[in-house]
């Protein structure tokens, strides 16, 4: 959830469908019929100057449809801020550069609001046991979070409440948007973009059951509650409703702030660790992998601040709203691909990604070894070629230095001066969530800026190995 200080405050969130999609009918028909007039003149010039002026257009475009998004607020807004991060198979670099900016647009109910739906869902008697901050804590475009504490006891807990209304708005606001982009012309309706947006409502309608979000927090909990490294809230069910989730408060720094950042090298590249194990928990043990990268859901408690027991610092794990549950049959040849890249068999990669279906026997030789070969280049830090590694991404002991070492920069000027994008369209839905948490796995251990070698942990859950103490 984003932070109060970027929130600004409302009295309501809009969510009445008639209102929402004349707003957006309207923004789209001023947006079509600027792109049309562009379009019937822009042929005028010579080819560089038509593609610099068609960027600007799509750029001035998308400005203008995210602003509109924004003002709207509630779920619109959550569906652009998905869009951002998914969608850049399917939307224009302008567009997808746009619907960026959506993650500052965050907004927060007035307390009125949201204490009446704290009393419509719990009840006056349950609500009066408690004592709620009526100051936001967090504000999202989906709902906010607020401090408590229970008179009994003195429980800390946070009640994550859902604006009103926006369950049931997620179905006409994705056609809605879905609408908006296909008259404004910056995006080609096809059957890829259709399937990937029911893709995105599904996303969207798990998003806000707040019922199945509380059941998976307390699944992780109980699956983490052994291992110490980690924190998970406990949830408080007689305080959750289909619009609530209330779980204990559970405090500890941002991960990019200067308490982290004043750490050991030591304490953070353990925390690093920690971070990569559990995304191997996750898809080699679970299946059930956390697909949402954002930093907000995530804290660092440092040991000795305020649990006296704590042994060792902790990461705090916030919010189960975009956990995604995969099928054997996609995570084996993902597996099949990781443990192919491991052993260098670019043969093995390439199978696997012709099983994923986001490579094709029908590809010329040269281009699936080069998209195999940028696929390996991904495990860079798990790998057992050391030597292979660039010098700036070594330190003195040889440990791989995450953020020194530039990877997604590299994997991306690689792909780059390939002629896989000539082929390469849109890959299965699974893998481009499964993409976003890698990335989200590899830039948290990066902001840690983390020193270590990751192949132990790897060869552990890929054969079973166990990992050195001091690995």
């Amino acid at each position: 959830m984003a932070s109060k200080s970027k929130s600004t405050s409302v009295a309501r969130i809009k969510t009445g469908s008639f209102e929402r999609r004349l707003s957006l009918t309207r923004a789209g028909l001023f947006a079509g019929t600027r792109m049309g007039a562009h379009m019937a003149t822009n042929w005028l010039g010579g080819r560089e100057n038509r593609e610099a002026r068609h960027r600007a257009m799509m750029s001035r475009q998308a400005r203008i449809l995210v602003e509109e998004l924004g003002q709207l607020k509630g779920s619109v807004v959550k569906i652009g801020q998905v869009m951002a991060l998914y969608g850049e198979h399917f939307l224009p670099d302008e567009v997808t550069e746009a619907l960026h900016t959506l993650e500052d647009k965050t907004t927060s109910l007035e307390w009125s609001a949201i204490e009446k739906v704290l009393r419509t869902e719990l009840g006056a008697d349950r609500l009066a046991e408690l004592e709620v901050d009526p100051e936001p804590i967090g504000s999202a475009s989906l709902g906010q979070v607020h401090r408590a504490r229970r008179k009994s006891d003195g429980l800390e807990l946070v009640l994550k409440v859902q604006y009103p209304g926006v369950d049931q708005a997620v179905d006409s606001d994705l056609n809605s948007v879905a609408h908006l982009l296909k008259i404004a012309r910056v995006v080609y309706y096809g059957a890829e973009f259709r399937e990937w947006l029911e893709e995105v409502r599904a996303m969207m309608h798990r998003e806000v059951d707040y019922r199945l979000e509380a059941e998976t927090t307390e699944k992780f909990r109980l699956m983490l509650q052994s291992d110490t490294r980690f924190v998970v809230p406990r949830v408080l069910q007689e305080y959750c409703t289909a619009h609530v989730i209330a779980s204990t408060y559970e405090q500890g720094h941002s991960v990019s702030s200067t308490a982290v950042r004043e750490l050991s090298l030591e304490r953070r590249s353990e925390l690093g660790k920690a971070a990569l194990e559990l995304f191997f928990r996750e898809l080699f043990t679970w299946g059930e992998i956390q697909t949402d990268p954002n930093f907000g859901n995530y804290r660092i408690r440092i040991a000795g601040e305020n649990a006296a027991d704590q042994a060792h610092d902790q990461i705090v794990l916030l919010d189960f709203g975009a956990v995604q549950s995969y099928s054997p049959d996609f995570l084996e040849p993902v597996i099949q691909m990781i443990r192919a890249s491991y052993e260098d068999d670019l043969k093995g990669v390439i199978a696997g990604g012709i099983k994923l279906n986001f490579m094709s026997r029908d590809w010329p030789d040269e281009v699936l070894e080069k998209f195999g070969s940028v696929c390996m280049s991904v495990l860079e830090p798990l790998s057992p070629n050391q030597n292979e590694w660039p010098d700036y991404a070594v330190n003195e002991k040889g440990e791989y230095r995450w953020k020194q070492s530039d990877l997604p920069s590299r994997v991306a000027r690689k792909a780059a001066k390939s002629a896989v994008n000539r082929y390469f369209k849109v890959p299965p839905k699974e893998f481009v969530f499964l993409n976003r948490k890698l990335i989200g796995v590899y830039t948290f251990i990066a902001v840690l800026n983390a020193e270590f070698n990751g192949e132990p942990l790897l060869k552990h859950y890929l054969y079973g190995e166990p990992v050195a103490p001091d690995a």
